[in-house]
């Protein structure tokens, strides 16, 4: 099996396999990963937190299980990163804010222990937009991680689960946690060119994870591919799974797809590439069928936006209403504006959602899924950036009507830069969103990795 440090690691998948054969040991990849993360993580600045001890000790562990042919699934000896929002007793969790640099976890969260009763093995803490709330990825105290699609330039790698993105996307872990209030599993999956899992809300369990929006939070997997995110589901649901991608025939499938007008938000690039996979759908023998949201998605992305506004403050003003904590300026701004939701606000927008929510499965009814661009853009440079905008125009209606959602890589653009494709299913419905995704995956062959071993952004054959 190669491990070449300047080659793109074996996936979840392959790897399940390897150990099992025999081909190689959970301690020699842990190394290896670690290994790349020492060399590559100077400049990528992905890791909050790296417990690399405890990891080569649970790689020993797992080689000596397999050997005594103890076999826990899919996921055992499987090196994963953990976003710095989730709680591991014991542990430091900053939630990305230099004002919790010192905040010990009380306790493990459900989701992280189940992660460990698959014989996951925890890597450390992955660096996020403070408190989680943030599109961009950009964090002012605690570090941006650099999108390792161009190593020259320092492009947005995606929030807020950023560190987790790149850590995946440049081979420093095979897969990782992710949480998704608004888009943030699913914006660092585009931007750094990975698949990304947006579960139902209520799906998985989210205690031990700090808050933003209770109501929305959905904690998910990146990975390097469907069947990879599949199984590190099944893991994080507490549920079996034999590693192999199910059913990936599409013919006949109904698949909504937004007006002209919804993507003339989008780049020329992120149309030439949504107009490319919806040809590979349709030749998969997919339906195609012309869907129109009930308001508009910038009008969705801003309702929804609102009420996580509303949600997040009340979670974090005692942080926020203090001028003297070195808090993000962006975050800040943002947090803020939750001191002007009142409590009649507040229950208004729960019953607008309940509501639309209604509305919108209706209109949903006679469609397997919705297709859309996952961002409107290819990574900008964080210089470009606006703080006050989000790119979470296709991702936060899923949220706001309770539904699940993948993002898969859908092409590379002229930039260098990867593109991406958005399924969205009904609640519960994430099988649909992976055989959806599964099919397209297989019809669009493997992707490239980012070249982590040159100095300038591009991609590297296999995946």
């Amino acid at each position: 099996m190669n491990l070449d440090p300047d080659a793109p690691f074996p996936t979840l998948t392959d790897l399940a396999r390897a150990y099992r054969s025999g081909e190689v040991t959970p301690s020699r990849v842990v190394g290896a990963h670690l290994d790349r993360l020492n060399r590559l993580d100077r400049h990528l600045g992905a890791w909050q937190a790296v417990y690399s001890e405890d990891a080569m000790r649970l790689a020993e562990a797992a080689d000596r299980m397999f050997e005594a042919g103890i076999d826990l699934g899919p996921f055992q000896g499987i090196p994963f990163a953990l976003k710095d929002i989730c709680d591991v007793k014991g542990r430091v969790t900053t939630g990305g804010s230099k004002a919790m640099e010192n905040r010990i976890s009380p306790e493990t969260g459900t989701l992280t222990k189940r992660l460990f009763a698959a014989g996951g093995i925890m890597l450390g803490k992955t660096k996020t937009v403070e408190c989680a709330f943030g599109g961009w990825g950009t964090n002012l105290h605690m570090g941006t991680p650099r999108n390792p699609w161009d190593r020259e330039t320092h492009r947005v790698p995606g929030g807020s689960s950023s560190g987790t993105g790149v850590a995946v996307a440049a081979g420093m872990a095979v897969c990782g946690v992710g949480t998704d209030t608004g888009g943030s599993v699913r914006l660092p999956a585009a931007y750094c060119g990975i698949t990304g899992l947006k579960v139902t809300e209520g799906r998985l369990p989210i205690d031990g994870i700090l808050p933003l929006s209770h109501s929305l939070d959905t904690p998910g997997p990146l990975a390097r591919s469907v069947a990879d995110a599949r199984v590190m589901f099944a893991a994080m649901d507490g549920s079996p799974d034999d590693g192999i991608t199910g059913n990936r025939e599409i013919a006949g499938l109904r698949l909504g797809v937004p007006d002209d007008v919804e993507l003339e938000v989008c780049t020329a690039e992120i149309r030439a590439a949504f107009s490319a996979a919806l040809e590979t759908l349709r030749g998969l023998g997919a339906v195609l069928v012309p869907f129109k949201t009930p308001r508009s998605l910038a009008d969705l992305t801003a309702e929804c936006g609102r009420f996580i506004v509303a949600e997040a403050y009340a979670h974090h003003h005692a942080l926020y209403d203090r001028a003297d904590l070195p808090l993000d300026p962006g975050g800040r701004m943002r947090m803020l504006v939750g001191r002007g939701i009142s409590a009649v606000d507040y229950v208004s927008m729960q019953s607008t959602r309940r509501a639309g929510m209604a509305k919108f499965l209706t209109l949903m009814s006679e469609l397997d899924a919705i297709v859309t661009p996952t961002t409107r853009e290819t990574a900008p440079p964080v210089t470009e950036i606006d703080e006050a905008d989000a790119p979470s125009v296709f991702t936060r209606f899923a949220n706001w009507f309770g539904l699940c959602a993948l993002s898969l890589p859908s092409g590379v653009a002229a930039d260098g830069l990867p593109t991406s494709l958005q399924i969205v299913g009904r609640p519960h419905d994430e099988a649909m969103v992976m055989r959806i995704g599964a099919a397209y995956e297989a019809e669009r062959g493997p992707f490239p990795a980012p070249d982590i071993s040159a100095g300038t952004h591009g991609g590297t054959d296999g995946r």
